[in-house]
């Protein structure tokens, strides 16, 4: 296995010795900012199970409230995302220098235990890895599930699968559009904030489409948390939001906190041709709605998620 900075280690030295937590670092966390790293430390149990700390903060510049009641449940994805990266690299020997690619991912919320009310209060992740695909001594892909704990409520479920590609292996596979990274469409106007869920124009991923309930993706590079570092492809964590945004414009539900979320990736999502974002409302009612969402790019199909969003309860009157 390996410590925070990728050399191999024994499980005392990369671990702080059995059950000791061990900090997750932006590193670890591939972020280059320390507030947008949500894991906090872990645990290890066993060797596949682990309890992670994390803290959720009513304030941040992308993942924060959606309105005056309640946090972001997108940030319960991000959190699975980055805890999954950190435990592959410390606990399961992916180099430092890996290449992680998301497969899918499925999350289940209980929005009216997303409170900022609560924000002040620690996450408690229970973790369990599995389907671990071994590459000699390194990590080839596996699968996490994790259940969160919040102020003694269960607050969210989620599971997803990660593939992980070393450099070399990377560089063969993604040749062409490695050589041709500094090749993009330009940024087109965005729609407005309001009609996907966000406040400000910069945040926004959906840009206007020639037909009803369609959208292009808008891949704003510079954005200081959907692209934190250099990518020759559009990341997993974009077109995680273009779906919400999407189902939020489609539904006409705001805002839209996704009590069940579900993603499939087939391909890369490249920089230089447009990205259409297609959605179908399947159910709408004062029980809440589901939306379908479709990514296709050169007529091939990048990503199919599902959101259902379920109605909230009132607000409780002040004591």
């Amino acid at each position: 296995m390996e410590d925070q900075t990728g050399r191999r280690g024994s499980p005392a030295t990369a671990a702080g010795g059995p059950g000791a937590p061990v900090r997750v670092t932006t590193g670890l966390a591939h972020r280059h900012r320390a507030e947008d790293v949500f894991p906090v430390s872990w645990v290890r149990q066993s060797d596949v199970r682990f309890r992670v700390t994390a803290r959720w903060p009513s304030v941040h510049s992308f993942f924060g409230p959606v309105d005056d009641r309640h946090q972001d449940p997108m940030i319960v994805g991000e959190t699975l995302r980055q805890t999954a990266m950190a435990l592959a690299h410390a606990e399961f020997g992916a180099p430092a220098d890996t290449h992680f690619v998301m497969r899918d991912l499925e999350i289940s919320t209980d929005p009216d235990r997303l409170l900022l009310a609560d924000a002040d209060e620690p996450v408690t992740v229970d973790v369990v890895c599995s389907e671990v695909r071994r590459r000699g001594r390194g990590l080839n892909g596996m699968r996490t599930t994790m259940e969160f704990h919040r102020a003694g409520h269960l607050v969210a479920r989620g599971t997803g699968s990660t593939g992980c590609t070393s450099p070399a292996a990377y560089r063969r596979l993604r040749g062409r559009h490695l050589a041709a990274r500094d090749a993009r469409i330009p940024l087109p106007e965005p729609v407005a904030p309001e009609t996907v869920g966000r406040h400000r124009a910069e945040d926004v991923v959906l840009a206007p489409a020639d037909r009803p309930g369609s959208w292009l993706l808008r891949v704003h590079t510079g954005h200081e948390v959907l692209f934190a570092r250099p990518n020759d492809h559009v990341p997993g964590m974009v077109l995680f939001e273009a779906a919400r945004q999407a189902a939020t414009a489609a539904s006409g539900r705001r805002p839209f906190l996704p009590s069940e979320l579900a993603v499939s990736f087939s391909r890369y999502a490249e920089l230089d041709s447009p990205c259409l974002i297609d959605t179908e409302v399947l159910d709408k009612g004062e029980d809440g709605v589901t939306v379908r969402v479709s990514g296709r790019q050169e007529g091939e199909p990048v990503f199919a998620a599902t959101l259902t969003c379920a109605p909230t309860a009132p607000a409780r009157s002040p004591r």
